[in-house]
């Protein structure tokens, strides 16, 4: 049922990690509702790695509470007369209870984190069905909490990644599949580049404490903790593009057939960001005509490849990206936030595809090969760059075309190991959401 959400008509809309819709009833309910509710423009946002419907809804309201900030500053004559709604999707991801949200993310910023490292992963089971892989997190976790001193512990610890890594809810890539190398490198070298990494952006005394430091295999189980961390993400950011094309791309279809000239935005955080883009997939050629229903796309700190929308693969130029030439499916514009000081993307999403041992030349090759979009933006995309600008800022938009909106001087702010990650909480970034959906004018 319609709910008010930062003065706006609000939905939830849920989805299985097979892209089922979990409460059909709802669905419909929802379709019914919008045009009673006078709904002429719908802002669809999906969160990223929150797996809790708290947290999720915690970021919907801080993202629309800006937003409804923002809009209530213009000047009316900026603002094109509309009657805005909002959905939020909420879908089965997952956080490691460690990771960085900012402050109050919906009250998750004070929810007790579960004691050492196998509460950290024993959070983790909530979103595995399968019993093989429930087995594998608690024999992993345990691992954790030993750390022995034992190479063949190491090397049982990288087989589990494979087990958990793995599942149905797999949309492969070619461009974004690098993670086999989690699996496939030797153990010692996989580990010990990340914990080379954790030990840059956190003291290792704070896994142990000084007698830690000289230890071996301390910093070898260190990165083995980020390892497992990206291995789930990995499972994650597959789980999205499943949910995004064969869930949300339906029921947009079903929008644009029900409300007809309803204005889609479709708004994505992290794996929502590559939600949101697959969804532009699963939208079928019936729902396109006389024009996409979608109409806007914003693409915040996007965890998968930068290359996804590339028509040629620079490595590869027999391969296109997996959303190459959904911008097609756009009646307006997509843009794309990236930030240098997002570490989630920016260095431990690309180094899960970057073999140990190469020389500077080729991790620094490897690094970009493997690249996130929320990290320097769509590449080998032909698109268009800007800074992200304050409240008021014109933005050069077309349909069609992606801009990438250089984030570095406003998401900037957050802990290791993810960085400002989750730092979107802004008003550049709620007017840039307005102006790419064209709801504010340039005046």
């Amino acid at each position: 049922m319609t709910e008010q959400l930062a003065g706006f008509p609000h939905w939830e809309v849920r989805f299985d990690d097979r892209g089922v819709v979990v409460d059909p009833a709802a669905a419909d309910a929802m379709l019914a509702e919008l045009p009673a509710a006078g709904v002429t423009d719908l802002i669809v946002l999906s969160h990223g790695w929150n797996n809790d419907k708290p947290i999720a809804r915690g970021l919907y309201r801080r993202f629309f509470e800006q937003v409804r900030a923002v809009l209530d500053g213009v000047d009316p004559q900026r603002r094109r007369e509309a009657v805005i709604g909002t959905v939020g999707v909420l879908w089965p991801s997952m956080r490691w209870p460690d990771e960085d949200l900012g402050d109050d993310a919906g009250g998750a910023a004070s929810l007790a984190t579960p004691a050492g490292d196998a509460g950290l992963v024993g959070a983790l089971k909530g979103v595995y069905d399968d019993g093989e892989q429930q087995a594998a997190l608690d024999e992993l976790a345990r691992l954790l909490d030993e750390r022995p001193s034992d190479p063949a512990a190491l090397a049982r610890f990288q087989q589990l990644l494979g087990v958990v890594s793995q599942g149905p809810d797999v949309t492969d890539a070619a461009e974004d599949t690098g993670e086999r190398s989690l699996v496939e490198s030797p153990p010692e070298e996989v580990f010990g580049r990340f914990a080379d990494e954790v030990d840059a952006v956190a003291p290792p005394d704070d896994e142990g404490g000084a007698a830690g430091l000289g230890d071996a295999f301390g910093r070898l189980w260190r990165g083995a903790k980020e390892a497992l961390r990206q291995a789930t993400y990995w499972r994650m950011k597959k789980r999205a593009g499943v949910v995004g094309k064969d869930g949300l791309g339906p029921l947009l279809a079903r929008f644009a057939e029900g409300v007809p000239g309803l204005r889609v935005h479709l708004v994505g955080h992290s794996f929502g960001a590559r939600l949101v883009s697959f969804s532009l997939a699963g939208l079928p050629e019936s729902a396109l005509r006389p024009a996409s229903p979608v109409k806007s796309v914003l693409l915040l700190q996007g965890a998968f490849s930068h290359f996804a929308f590339a028509r040629e693969l620079p490595h590869d130029r027999s391969r296109s990206g997996a959303v190459a030439g959904m911008t097609a499916r756009v009646d307006g514009p997509l843009a794309v936030s990236h930030s240098r000081f997002d570490s989630a993307v920016g260095t431990f999403y690309p180094l899960a595809s970057v073999v140990s041992g190469e020389d500077a030349a080729g991790f620094a090759e490897r690094m970009y090969r493997w690249g996130a979009i929320g990290s320097d933006g769509a590449q080998a995309s032909d698109a268009t760059t800007a800074d992200l600008g304050p409240v008021g800022a014109p933005y050069d938009l077309a349909a069609g075309r992606i801009v990438n909106l250089d984030a570095n001087r406003v998401i900037t702010a957050g802990g290791p190991p993810s960085g400002a990650h989750s730092d979107i909480f802004h008003p550049e970034v709620a007017w840039a959401s307005l102006a790419v959906a064209g709801l504010v004018t340039r005046g």
